[in-house]
């Protein structure tokens, strides 16, 4: 992955990442931080879910950055590296996981990968363990982690080096304008 910024910072003095890159188009880069923001600030489906997600979103997309950070609400609600470690080829198999988050997995795998792999006992398995509004919710918020995941990566933006991070986790801007 590259980690050369191909694009530059609108930010003087500021190095290029995903913000000081949005930060050239400041009602663009307000909207979307307010809707990452309330997409997180959203209980509907937990961070701990939400994470799971993200986590196999950055496994797959190799995203450096997207690997290394973990938010705060999800770790608060158990998250933990024994769990994340699970989040790999073979999860369907992990004692770590719970069946729901399995089921997370298989969505998502499906998002990225193939719709088909959302089919017959995967599909009951979802439907079982999750609301409609939860997958919905799930459904924004993996293709939010893969869009950020490939922008970052094709901007050149990920770290050169970077090891685990927790954040705070997004929360809701100022309604946009």
């Amino acid at each position: 992955m590259s980690t050369t910024p191909r694009v530059s910072s609108a930010i003087a003095g500021e190095p290029a990442h995903f913000g000081s890159v949005l930060a050239h188009h400041p009602q663009l880069a307000e909207r979307f931080t307010h809707l990452y923001g309330k997409f997180w600030d959203s209980d509907v489906l937990s961070a701990r879910l939400k994470e799971v997600a993200r986590m196999r979103n950055a496994r797959v997309t190799e995203c450096g950055f997207c690997r290394n950070v973990r938010f705060d609400k999800a770790i608060g609600e158990g998250l933990n590296e024994t769990i994340v470690d699970d989040i790999t080829e073979g999860y369907e198999t992990s004692d770590n996981l719970t069946d729901t988050e399995k089921a997370v997995l298989k969505f998502t795998d499906a998002l990225i990968h193939d719709p088909e792999l959302l089919t017959g006992d995967a599909r009951a398995a979802l439907t079982r363990h999750l609301s409609p509004a939860q997958i919905a919710e799930l459904g924004l918020g993996v293709t939010l982690f893969l869009a950020l995941a490939k922008a970052l990566i094709t901007m050149g933006l990920e770290p050169e080096h970077m090891g685990r991070t927790e954040l705070p986790t997004p929360a809701p801007a100022q309604a946009p304008s």
